[in-house]
């Protein structure tokens, strides 16, 4: 009797921890499946953008755009994957059909407004990129200063620059516009899952072992 409530005990334990940890190796596949999902949206054929959008089904669309810049630049600072630090710039592009913005992608820190506006086109341009809304605002951001924003909050950032809350993040831009474009791509999203699987059956095999050695002490003793 004295062996078998610890082990109950034990075994219970092994098993929630282990099912803990197949539970993240589903997860894993089902993150993988979607970013594939995502990955395959990102590279199908442009399309012209559609008169009504939704950010769920429409995000990462291939889409083409023409029209010219009708506002200033807004640079948004931050860290963008390989490209490195920067200002993200975000202009307002008027279209026949609309008014959208644009992120023409990435300019050094040192460039400053008034550089990054001799380099725009006045003429129209033509971008081929996807749609795209931002996950890049957190509790921890900071408010705007002046054209300096730190999220590409599109919700936000649409009355400001009078567009439309539609946001195409460019692959390619004719004529150049001057920023380095940095397309969407699946880098960030986060797929930690089978990490946390492992650290689920490690925890697993530790309380078999802990079981184990106090069955082992148990009966050490009653004997």
């Amino acid at each position: 009797m004295r062996l078998i409530l610890p082990l109950l005990f034990g075994l219970a334990g092994f098993v929630v921890l282990a099912a803990l940890g197949l539970w993240q190796l589903q997860r894993m596949e089902w993150k993988q499946s979607v970013i594939a999902e995502i990955e395959a949206r990102i590279g199908a054929d442009p399309v012209p953008v559609a008169a009504v959008l939704d950010p769920e089904t429409d995000n990462f669309r291939p889409v083409i755009v023409e029209g010219r810049i009708s506002g200033p630049p807004i640079r948004v600072l931050g860290a963008w994957r390989s490209a490195g630090s920067g200002f993200k710039v975000i202009v307002p592009l008027q279209t026949a059909q609309r008014t959208l913005m644009v992120d023409l992608g990435i300019v050094p820190l040192e460039t400053s407004t008034e550089a990054l506006r001799a380099r725009l086109p006045e003429g129209p341009i033509r971008v081929t990129g996807n749609l795209n809304w931002p996950d890049d605002l957190n509790a921890g951001t900071p408010s705007p200063e002046g054209d300096i924003w730190y999220a590409r909050d599109v919700p936000t950032l649409a009355p400001v620059m009078g567009t439309d809350p539609v946001m195409v993040v460019a692959r390619d831009v004719t004529p150049p516009a001057g920023p380095t474009p940095v397309p969407v791509g699946v880098e960030g999203i986060p797929n930690n899952h089978l990490g946390y699987a492992v650290q689920w059956f490690g925890l697993a095999l530790v309380w078999l072992g802990m079981t184990l050695f106090l069955l082992w002490r148990i009966r050490r003793r009653t004997l």
